[in-house]
């Protein structure tokens, strides 16, 4: 991380799980997973041009750099749908 972190981790190591409070966020049971379905949007094979430096600097990021263009993608597609809603 670049940033130095505001976490204050020996406190949160420290911290029971009795002592979460879960009002606004209740854990999720037994039943929640059995209900729970998986939604995975189709992938679609394009040929698209690039700058060159541009996928160089994704490549060099190592594995997965498709799915990281794919999600930086989708989150600019969702914040202007959010926009424009």
């Amino acid at each position: 991380m670049r940033k130095k972190s505001a976490t204050d981790w020996k406190r949160l190591e420290q911290a029971r799980d009795a002592d979460i409070d879960l009002t606004e966020i209740p854990e999720l049971d037994d039943t929640f997973f059995e209900q729970a379905q998986l939604h995975v949007p189709p992938k679609q094979a394009v040929t698209m041009r690039l700058d060159a430096d541009v996928l160089e600097w994704f490549r060099e990021q190592g594995k997965g750099y498709q799915t990281r263009i794919n999600r930086l993608l989708r989150a600019y597609m969702q914040m202007h749908q959010q926009r424009h809603s």
